[in-house]
């Protein structure tokens, strides 16, 4: 009766062309060439729906509005009950959709760690719920849940990473329509400090671990295979490449090729020079000295046809520099270079009890360039970054690294 009061009610202002029901939920409207009364309202997923009346009568206009409104809720819930899609639903769609880019993409670590961090931590907690369903309460449970299962509370680098790759499925959910557009979408926590610096090598390190490899590549291992003993001897060289120039491991670096390096003659010298397509554009970058004899026993074991690295840079050859004699390419050195530090005991920095890493090695290099004087401009064309990025991180270090000049 409520209702019926409402429409008799609503009977009365004919003349105007806007009208609202049921507490605005339902808006009947005629369109400028018109007689019939048109209506509009709001889904639950932010969504309008509009449609016609079919009469030129409001009571009856309004009646037939507020039927639609019923019946479409009605259709539209049942037909979103069909369509709601689960986390891992949609995640599995996401890691079809990352490992076809593996071929493509610039940088496939990247790639990979979105992956991994699906594989591991996000399908695990949350791919049973459906996505629209996801609320802050299990968000904050999950916060608990990864660091009963990493065994540590995640730096802030790793909450970070996390947080992008489930903004990835929340991205894919919303453009399926399967989220409230209006509503403020669910995003995981990220807190806490900053990861610390990555340790590097002191130059005594260096030393040792260069002095180290030569009889660490040719140590032969029960139970390991000819493949192990190779990558042992690619990881020599990779890391001396690395020490020598400053270059990011893996995504600078792995991708090279001989034809990348080149000399550069300045009168009578001659440098190497090394043309890398970094994440901050291409660049070239000047290697030290002790690097040709890097190249030449690194050409001298993938037995290259050249007789010497002059021939081999003026051939200009296509080829990837880290490879295996076949010409095949490890999918990472990480596990060996680990075993390398082990072996030599250098895994741990003694000053923070970090485990070191490929990238400690440009960390190193940056180290070193700044503590011999080179200018932190040239420090930071060389590397493919920023002044105000080695400003921040090695700022504070600058007193410690030169402190023999100082004194």
């Amino acid at each position: 009766m409520n209702n019926l009061q409402y429409l008799f009610n609503q009977a009365a202002t004919t003349q105007s062309r806007t009208i609202s029901l049921l507490d605005g939920a339902i808006v009947l409207y005629k369109r400028a060439n018109s007689a019939q009364w048109q209506c509009r309202f709001r889904l639950d997923n932010g969504s309008w729906f509009s449609g016609t009346t079919a009469s030129d009568q409001v009571a009856e206009a309004s009646t037939r509005a507020i039927e639609l409104h019923h019946r479409i809720h009605e259709r539209y819930a049942s037909e979103e009950a069909c369509r709601t899609r689960t986390f891992a639903w949609l995640a599995t769609e996401e890691l079809e959709s990352l490992r076809n880019q593996l071929t493509t993409a610039k940088n496939r670590q990247s790639v990979r760690d979105h992956v991994y961090v699906l594989e591991h931590y996000l399908i695990p907690f949350f791919g049973s719920l459906p996505v629209a369903n996801i609320q802050q309460s299990q968000v904050d449970e999950f916060d608990s849940w990864r660091i009963a299962q990493m065994g540590r509370v995640p730096r802030f680098s790793t909450q970070r990473h996390h947080a992008t790759t489930f903004n990835r499925i929340m991205a894919r959910a919303s453009n399926n329509g399967l989220l409230n557009r209006f509503a403020k979408p669910v995003t995981l926590n990220v807190a806490g400090d900053r990861s610390q610096s990555r340790p590097s090598f002191s130059a005594e390190e260096v030393d040792h671990l260069l002095a180290f490899m030569p009889r660490w590549e040719v140590q032969r291992r029960a139970g390991r295979t000819q493949r192990f003993h190779d990558m042992a001897r690619l990881c020599r060289c990779y890391v001396e490449f690395l020490l020598y120039t400053g270059i990011r491991q893996g995504t600078e670096s792995m991708p090279i090729r001989w034809k990348d390096i080149q000399w550069h003659r300045a009168g009578a010298e001659q440098y190497l020079k090394i043309w890398v397509s970094g994440k901050t554009g291409p660049r070239h970058l000047i290697a030290r000295a002790s690097l040709i004899a890097t190249l030449e026993r690194l050409m001298r074991w993938q037995q290259l046809p050249y007789q010497s690295l002059d021939q081999l840079i003026a051939a200009g050859l296509d080829r990837k520099v880290f490879v295996f004699p076949a010409g095949d390419q490890p999918y990472s050195l990480h596990g060996v270079f680990r075993r390398l530090l082990e072996d030599a005991e250098l895994l741990r920095d003694p000053q923070t009890n970090q485990i070191r890493t490929l990238y400690s090695l440009r960390h190193t290099y940056a180290t070193q360039a700044l503590a011999t004087g080179v200018d932190i401009h040239t420090v930071a064309r060389q590397m493919g970054t920023s002044v105000m990025m080695l400003e921040k991180h090695y700022s504070k270090l600058t007193p410690l690294i030169c402190a023999e000049r100082l004194a």
